[in-house]
């Protein structure tokens, strides 16, 4: 009988558990989290901040889940390091546990600015129940509160504040939200509607010092503009949590990489998840793509192949789907091209009054990406086409049309499957 280890309990990790099952009933699994919860949707605590959804219905998998499909489960122990000639993980209280095959899904932690005053009280990152519970803890005692990042997670969480009525700014280094996965014109989309709703966008500056004594009473910006406010949260990107492996001859880059097996270069050591750097079907490269939906594919992937089976992974790709005070917005793949790089094209919709915004990029008559906002009915249709790399040449002109639709493309795709078995 095997030994299954999984380091990490959330998206990758719950995944990797059921996808072992489907095909091992008996052997041990031990699953590893370094947090207190059992595993709850990551995705959705910034809803569970603005009060929008209870705690219960954060939970991933129901309470019976572990003993259902048979898991022995270590909450609050943190996986120290990883010892692959031994084959065997250490936990940070010296605990150590044999596995014939492990599959690190550590995910990644909040990024923190090296600036004075980052450890004070009242700055959080955002990213676990407990910082929601501890960002809870001061919310009653606070009138303002200041975001340090134009990202996904600092939309995210300014959404949150604001509808709890504190009064929420958000500092942005660069010109614009959302640059990691919207270009300018797109951006202003949302951008308009924030303001609109009453939150405060600060462009070009970054915190240098938190000030106060013990507490946080004020940030400094570049400028020397001071802004008072008892709360500060940090949503300037994530870093993978690949300590573990550090010391190792497993391969990472910004991530640990695997192949299309979800294996590490240890081939009983597979990897998944945030902390899992794989192939981009858009970028043509190896990138990570810390999105839930992918987390869930790969600890898919991984599970399957740990339990035996030869399943390969065809990659990932950027996609964002998000909602701020009504106007939805999607990402996919590719969201913008370098000036003058003509190898690339982009078909572009942008209608203000309306509040929509659509611009697909095409590569060889291929689509690579684009970006919807207000509209966004055709997103998994356009998802579909970049997956299977479908050549779009004869339906180019329809692409962006109001009434395109699945009809349009199925005798396209049905083609392209053809090819397959030529």
């Amino acid at each position: 009988m095997k030994q299954f280890v999984i380091a990490g309990n959330s998206a990758a990790g719950i995944s990797a558990v059921e996808a072992i099952r489907t095909k091992d009933k008996e052997s041990k699994i031990i699953v590893i989290s370094d947090e207190d919860y059992p595993s709850y949707c990551r995705c959705l605590i910034s809803y569970y901040l603005a009060g929008e959804v209870g705690e219960d219905k954060l939970l991933y998998r129901p309470e019976n889940f572990y003993k259902d499909y048979n898991i022995e489960l270590i909450l609050n122990k943190k996986v120290l390091r990883v010892d692959p000639k031994k084959n065997r993980v250490i936990l940070e209280d010296k605990t150590q546990l044999n596995f014939d095959y492990l599959l690190i899904a550590t995910g990644a932690s909040p990024k923190f600015p090296d600036i004075a005053g980052i450890k004070k009280r009242g700055v959080f990152g955002f990213r676990t129940i407990k910082d929601v519970k501890d960002i809870e803890k001061i919310l009653p005692y606070t009138k303002t509160a200041c975001v340090l990042g134009g990202g996904l997670i600092g939309l995210k969480v300014a959404y949150a504040l604001h509808r709890r009525n504190i009064e929420t700014k958000i500092i942005i280094k660069s010109r614009q939200v959302l640059s990691q996965i919207l270009d300018f014109e797109a951006a202003r989309f949302v951008q308009k509607k924030l303001e609109e709703n009453g939150i405060e966008i600060i462009f070009g500056q970054d915190a240098v010092e938190i000030i106060g004594d013990g507490d946080t009473k004020a940030i400094k910006l570049e400028s020397g503009k001071i802004i008072g406010c008892s709360l500060v949260i940090v949503g300037k990107g994530i870093i993978p949590n690949i300590d573990l492996v550090k010391e190792t001859n497993i391969k990472f880059n910004e991530g640990i990489i695997s192949n299309e097996y979800m294996q590490t270069n240890i081939p009983n050591i597979y990897t998944a998840g945030d902390v899992c750097e794989s192939f981009d079907i858009t970028l043509g490269t190896y990138a990570i793509n810390a999105l839930w939906p992918v987390a869930i594919e790969q600890g898919k992937v991984a599970g399957l192949n740990m339990a035996g089976e030869s399943f390969k992974y065809e990659g990932s790709l950027g996609m964002n789907s998000l909602e701020f005070f009504g106007l939805a917005v999607v990402s996919l793949g590719m969201y913008r091209i370098k000036e003058n790089d003509t190898s690339f094209e982009e078909l572009k919709i942008c209608d203000e009054k309306r509040n929509i915004y659509k611009k697909l990029i095409l590569k060889n008559n291929l689509l690579v990406g684009g970006i919807l906002i207000g509209d966004i009915r055709n997103s998994g249709l356009y998802l579909r086409l970049i997956k299977e790399k479908v050549d779009v040449s004869a339906i180019k002109e329809k692409l962006l049309a109001e009434n395109f639709s699945y009809p349009v493309i199925k005798d396209l795709l049905k083609k392209e499957k053809e090819k397959i078995y030529v």
